[in-house]
């Protein structure tokens, strides 16, 4: 029976035998370090990034200890390659540390910051969308699974599962208002308001969202006008440190050179 038991356990998944046992370790390893309310933070980080596969707050908080161990080896072996004097050693190797511990946050705050830009991009033409499916004698519902069906993106996606949870028995009040928990974009939220407000009060839903229709289509002119007014700023370090250091080199140094020759 013994043997037994030992020939199961080898021909478990490398996986089982020996990741997971490490990865729970490394998830108590991660809750002390980290402080009471991490796990909240991480479950709104991961709701704003989409929920990416695989991605649980369990699983954020063993990397967080994973990266770190990562980030320690890298800062010792770059310290060592460099040979500083010990406090720079140190340095370098608790940067390595800190970085690495971190890194797992940073990937989900960039997941999430460019999920929500993409929702940003699409909502004016999904609402679009939506206003002519609405008003071509469509309910809202179906109208809302005609933009699930035909559009692409993280918005699609959303609209999708307000669709799935409004299947299972949620209200489309509750349904939405969880859409708009879902994202921090003002823009949606103030769209998701609108519609409930209609819901509510019996407001025509078409004329709804006719009017957030256009606001949305003028929001999105003003944020490009507002983009495109930010690029002059926004080129003037490269402009200073890439561009004219070379234009310099290129109209001065033939100058410089015949001034040499001369002298």
């Amino acid at each position: 029976m013994p043997r037994r038991k030992l020939t199961d356990d080898l021909d478990a998944p490398f996986s089982e035998r020996v990741l997971d046992p490490l990865l729970k370790r490394f998830l108590g390893i991660g809750r002390r370090l980290s402080g009471a309310d991490t796990g909240n933070r991480i479950h709104r980080r991961l709701e704003l990034a989409g929920n990416p596969a695989g991605w649980t707050v369990d699983r954020v908080v063993s990397a967080k200890v994973l990266c770190a161990i990562g980030g320690f080896i890298v800062g010792g072996a770059f310290a060592a390659l460099l040979s500083p004097g010990s406090t720079a050693r140190l340095v370098i190797v608790v940067g390595g540390i800190v970085i690495g511990f971190f890194a797992p946050n940073f990937y989900l705050y960039q997941k999430s910051y460019d999920r929500q830009n993409e929702i940003q991009k699409g909502l004016a033409d999904a609402i679009d969308l939506l206003t002519i499916s609405v008003e071509s004698g469509l309910g809202f519902d179906a109208a809302l699974q005609q933009v699930a069906r035909n559009t692409t993106g993280p918005l699609a996606e959303e609209f999708a599962r307000v669709l799935r949870e409004m299947q299972i028995g949620q209200g489309r009040t509750e349904a939405l208002r969880a859409l708009a928990d879902r994202t921090n974009l003002a823009d949606l939220r103030s769209f998701v308001s609108a519609l409930t407000q209609a819901d509510s009060f019996g407001i025509p839903i078409g004329q709804v969202l006719r009017v957030q229709s256009s606001e949305m289509r003028v929001k999105r002119r003003q944020h490009a006008e507002a983009k495109a007014q930010q690029v002059p700023v926004k080129i003037t370090i490269p402009l200073i440190f890439c561009i004219l250091p070379c234009l310099f080199i290129a109209v001065m140094g033939p100058a410089a050179i015949s001034i040499m020759h001369t002298f």
